[in-house]
């Protein structure tokens, strides 16, 4: 992705770098940013930055995860702020395309000739409106904090997954029970949540969505 910016804008790496990253934040997906402010075709900057010719060696992923998947009650969602083409490659290499009755990718996204991702608010009523899913019925599995607290402030369920985090962003300070007051929930793993769904543990997170 940086090199893209690179090579489209004629920037420095520490320039792309910069850019990369502040539009994340400030938008919460790069291409957005990129797509308000410079002359670049998003089509070509997400099929170019998500292909990868070593895609399976490049995904890690917890063992037994299609059985912890399937053991999860309720409709699941994929909701990415990546491209439908990589998101459908990733489930197919990881063997859980089957269990998602639906992907919803950044082109799917889209406000006409406006770009959202996560964690556009409007977006996610949209999103959920289309599935026929309330919001309260809904649970948001997301590993981004920032995505889980934007998302909190509309009524949804939120559990913060911490598995494969960098140790530093696991261990930033939270509220009560080593988590953000906007978490319901924080596992590890989805064998954990799994197996404190069948303890019992996680009662108050009610329907799943």
């Amino acid at each position: 992705m940086t090199q893209y910016i690179i090579d489209a804008l004629g920037v420095s790496r520490a320039q792309a770098d910069a850019l990369r990253t502040g539009y994340t934040i400030r938008y919460g997906a790069t291409l957005l940013g990129l797509t308000r402010h410079h002359p670049v075709d998003p089509h070509d900057f997400l099929k170019v930055v998500h292909t990868f010719d070593d895609l399976p060696s490049m995904l890690v992923a917890e063992r037994g995860l299609a059985h912890s998947i399937a053991a999860l009650p309720g409709r699941k969602i994929v909701l990415t702020n990546g491209p439908e083409a990589y998101a459908q490659a990733v489930l197919r290499e990881l063997g859980i395309e089957r269990l998602f009755e639906r992907v919803v990718a950044i082109e799917h996204m889209r406000a006409g000739p406006v770009w959202r991702a996560k964690p556009d608010r409007a977006m996610l009523r949209e999103t959920l409106r289309r599935a026929g899913v309330p919001l309260a019925d809904a649970i948001l599995i997301e590993d981004t904090r920032g995505h889980l607290k934007r998302y909190k402030r509309l009524g949804i369920r939120t559990v913060w997954i911490t598995g494969f985090l960098p140790a530093r962003t696991v261990l930033m300070p939270a509220g009560r029970g080593g988590r953000p007051h906007y978490v319901d929930q924080r596992v590890r793993s989805l064998k954990s949540l799994q197996m404190r769904l069948r303890s019992g543990q996680l009662k108050r997170l009610g329907r799943t969505g």
